[in-house]
């Protein structure tokens, strides 16, 4: 996406060069060049002119964000390193009684047989048992997941092998199944560009699903990774799995390197790994082919990508459900199956603070929901950075905790402080649920991101153009996140208008200023600065410690208005449905979306919405219980006339009060139906 400003307004158009050999990005200030080593140059522009039109223009191409459902936008738990199921119970409990909203468990590799996909430890994770722990975590609307990897371990004793063997649905290299080592040891790599394999794996998922009823799955390792390089053989002087290793990522097969085609050795070498390291180095050897004849060579950036696709269509035909996938390599038109986090992230400050600009780089490539695994994945995170981190990651599309094997424990109620910064920034974000699933909403049917720079809503303020350090939700919900060690203040560009605490409405920041203003906030160890722009309405509820609790509870609107507002407007949506249906549309009976429009004229504030398909959650029994109105500096009780449904409201507005410059307007029960 270039952005550029000229005359003080800003103009945005896209480029997309799709193809999938590899290549070299040289980007020099002015100028962008592109150096692909085969393929075709299939060149796409986008007119824009502005960044969301861009984006849309881009998604309605490569295919609009997947709809996530409610529980995804939840809080999720993680580690490498569960020794058994007991221990993942512990740990759900443990979240519960420091009363953390958590939403999701996860299982890393540990749930399997020797690393082996589609099985059970059945020593640590026997079968009854983990059945017993899903009913459970179900009955409290809690959701579990398990990672998967492409490798296939090379094993006779295996269902899994057997079947894709029987089946022929592994790459070949020389005619044979290319042999390689990942976590189980030797393994086969399924070639998902087979329609073949595609109904082998659509299998094994339905299988390994009848087994443990998970509720989504993640797939790892799917560059593809690989421990070894180039041709590679079963060592015939010792055992591979080296039993027992504690570093089971060196490789252990007898290998060779293969040089002796362009395929393997290409004329321009590209910075392949960051490193310059051959092509093919720790991947599938890019002469090996793919089904029809397909080399590597050109379908390595598209194995993610198709086994993404594969695992899609198996877990729409598990139980008509809205399937949840987490990827960790991502393809132009991922986002159209997929969630996906930034990998292996370390515990560092610095990563902390490149995970900001990593998310809204994949909310422009229409992978609206990513996130980085909370607190660092390795190594151990300090304290102070932990609680600095769930504050940031709070706000993440996807918001997970993950740890390596090897750390020390990093669960959120570890330590006290920064379970305090979890309870805090948890919180509110499982209050502001049904704004985030509106925007996941409103990212499938527009491509629009959920997390957004700056200039996404303000184009034309180009001292934005290179900011990463604060980002928006949605169009007016900005947060200002602590990135340096020993901080307790955050210095926080704010456009013009009013800015409101969403922790603390009664505080705001205004800026008259064309071209902004830093301001100072106030930062302690606990505390994340979340503000809210004039303009808008945000649909909020209660809360709770799971998605399924929260939901249930009533709706607040908040109307934001400049501050000593007496002529101004505002307007926010909220999308409510089913929201483990496979699709995300208006629907009556299923789906219901509300348009909210306010305005403030001469002391009378008019709250207006326009619901379409409204029997869905009229027969949900949703209702707004109350209307906050930020903005009416000076009103007191008596001044304001306050109409609903056109008609002036009688009810109780003792609570409309002044505070700080700003006021908080209350109704009780203001039915969201009219105008």
């Amino acid at each position: 996406m270039d952005l550029r400003n000229k005359g003080g307004v800003g103009s945005a158009h896209g480029v997309l060069l799709l193809n999938s050999n590899g290549m070299d990005v040289m980007y020099r200030g002015g100028s962008l060049t592109y150096k692909a080593i085969g393929g075709v140059f299939d060149f796409y522009f986008f007119g824009g002119t502005r960044p969301l039109d861009v984006v849309n223009q881009y998604t309605s191409f490569v295919g609009r964000p997947a709809p996530m459902p409610y529980w995804a936008l939840g809080f999720h738990q993680c580690r490498w390193g569960y020794p058994n199921i007991s221990y993942v119970e512990g740990v759900v409990e443990n979240y519960k009684k420091a009363r953390i909203p958590l939403d999701v468990i996860w299982n890393d590799d540990d749930h399997m047989d020797a690393a082996k996909d589609f099985t059970l430890d059945p020593i640590n994770y026997p079968h009854d048992k983990v059945v017993a722990f899903l009913d459970k975590i179900h009955s409290r609307g809690m959701k579990y997941i398990v990672l998967i990897d492409p490798g296939i371990n090379v094993n006779s004793t295996y269902a899994t092998y057997n079947r894709g063997m029987s089946s022929d649905v592994f790459i070949k290299y020389e005619g044979e199944p290319f042999l390689a080592q990942v976590w189980p040891g030797p393994v086969y790599f399924p070639d998902f560009l087979n329609p073949k394999t595609v109904q082998w794996w659509v299998d094994e998922i339905q299988r390994f699903h009848k087994l443990v009823p998970v509720d989504g799955l993640w797939i790892d390792m799917n560059e593809v990774s690989n421990f070894c390089t180039g041709k590679c053989e079963m060592p015939k002087d010792k055992l591979c799995p080296v039993p027992k290793s504690k570093e089971p990522w060196l490789c252990c097969l007898s290998c060779t390197n293969i040089t002796k085609t362009r395929w393997d050795e290409p004329p321009y070498k590209i910075n392949a790994s960051g490193i310059q390291a051959p092509i093919g180095y720790k991947t599938i050897a890019t002469s090996a082919v793919h089904y029809n004849g397909v080399l590597e060579y050109d379908a390595h950036s598209l194995y993610g990508f198709s086994q993404t696709i594969a695992t899609h269509k198996a877990l729409l035909g598990l139980e008509g459900k809205r399937p949840f996938i987490l990827t960790r390599s991502t393809y132009v038109g991922s986002g159209a199956y997929a969630a996906h986090w930034t990998g292996d992230n370390k515990g560092t400050w610095e990563d902390l603070r490149y995970s900001i600009s990593t998310i809204l780089n994949f909310g422009i490539f229409g992978v609206p929901m990513t996130g980085s695994d909370i607190c660092g994945f390795y190594p151990a995170p300090t304290e102070e950075l932990c609680n600095r981190w769930i504050e940031l990651g709070a706000f993440y599309p996807f918001s997970r905790d993950h740890a390596n094997f090897a750390s020390p424990r990093q669960e959120l109620y570890v330590w006290d402080s920064v379970a305090t910064s979890a309870r805090n920034a948890l919180g509110l974000r499982y209050r502001l649920l049904p704004y985030l699933y509106t925007l996941n909403y409103d990212a499938h049917v527009t491509g629009a991101p959920i997390a957004r720079p700056l200039f996404f809503t303000f184009p034309n303020m180009e001292r934005v153009y290179n900011m990463s350090t604060q980002f928006l939700l949605g169009e007016r919900v900005m947060v200002s996140p602590v990135l340096t060690q020993g901080a307790t203040s955050v210095k926080a560009l704010f456009p013009k208008g009013t800015w409101y605490n969403l922790f603390d409405m009664t505080k705001a920041v205004h800026v008259t200023e064309d071209d902004g203003q830093y301001v100072v906030l106030d930062a302690p160890l606990n505390e994340i600065n979340v503000h809210v722009c004039e303009g808008a309405i945000l649909p909020m509820q209660r809360g709770g410690y799971t998605s399924a609790e929260a939901r249930k509870t009533p709706f607040t609107l908040v109307v934001a208005f400049p501050m000593g507002a007496s002529e101004a407007e505002a307007r926010g949506s909220v999308f409510v449905d089913e929201d483990e249906r496979p699709v995300m549309r208006v629907e009556d009976g299923y789906a219901t979306r509300v348009e909210f429009y306010a305005k403030v004229s001469a002391k009378t504030v008019t709250v207006m919405s326009e619901v379409e398909a409204g029997k869905y959650s009229l027969e949900e029994g949703m209702v707004i219980e109350k209307v906050c109105v930020l903005g009416l500096e000076g009103s007191v009780a008596g001044e304001v006339v306050i109409e609903v449904d056109g008609m002036p409201y009688s009810g109780d507005v003792s609570s409309v009060h002044v505070s700080g410059g700003s006021s908080s307007t209350s109704l009780e029960r203001l039915e969201g139906g009219g105008r």
